[in-house]
């Protein structure tokens, strides 16, 4: 069974533009009132990736790529694949090379999913972001069906089509497309913080646990402990 959604709403190219220049995914999750990060079993296929983009919703079946590839023929610039498998299979590679190059021609940004990649080497010689769950080799089949941009829960995340998807070395968070204004302003404020406080202990020595001293108190955790 095939069900395909084409039109939907996404958060703006100008607003992913303004999250793609934010330092670190934590400073996105850590404004969000619910947990907006994937477990850490979905892990970038190659150290340093990066991507940011809207999601373009996938579930397949486990073992089965069809509806992958008719995803990638959808894709806009900008968008990031997000794919469950209906069942994790750590040996199947649901994604390889050949169809990173082709995502990337058609302008994704990258690819996410709860699923197994291979052709590894090949995505970083390109630098098309991939975070997968596993990585291996046994090929798929091409013959059953699926949906594309309906919601899905990949990495213990609810994933709406359009949504913002922002992954680095140490996550990957999704943001909700009626939150993203907001997350945004929250994230660059969080971010103007920490650099603020690293900047006044260069200045004057002091080290993180010496803002604590009123928490240290309410414990009373003395300096003797």
């Amino acid at each position: 069974m095939f069900d395909i959604i084409k039109n939907y709403e996404k958060v703006s190219q100008e607003l992913v533009e303004k999250f793609s220049k934010l330092e670190e995914s934590a400073s996105i999750n850590e404004c969000m009132q619910v947990n907006g990060a994937m477990n850490h079993d979905i892990r970038p296929v190659w150290p340093g990736s990066r991507m940011c983009g809207t999601a373009l919703t996938v579930c397949a079946r486990a073992g089965d790529n069809l509806m992958l590839h008719k995803a990638i023929s959808m894709a806009k610039p900008g968008d990031v694949i997000v794919i469950t498998c209906d069942g994790f299979q750590e040996s199947g590679g649901m994604w390889g090379g050949i169809m990173s190059n082709a995502a990337q021609t058609m302008g994704a940004a990258g690819m996410v999913t709860d699923g197994s990649v291979r052709d590894t080497m090949m995505m970083k010689e390109i630098n098309f972001p991939v975070f997968s769950r596993g990585i291996g080799v046994k090929r798929s089949t091409k013959a059953l069906g699926g949906t594309i941009n309906h919601p899905i829960v990949v990495g213990g995340v609810l994933v709406h089509p359009g949504d913002l998807v922002f992954a680095d070395n140490d996550s990957v968070v999704v943001v909700p497309r009626e939150q993203a204004e907001e997350i945004y302003k929250l994230a660059v404020a969080r971010e103007q913080h920490e650099d603020n406080t690293l900047v006044k202990a260069k200045l004057d020595g002091t080290v993180t646990f010496q803002t604590f001293e009123k928490e240290f108190r309410a414990l009373n955790l003395s300096e003797e402990c």
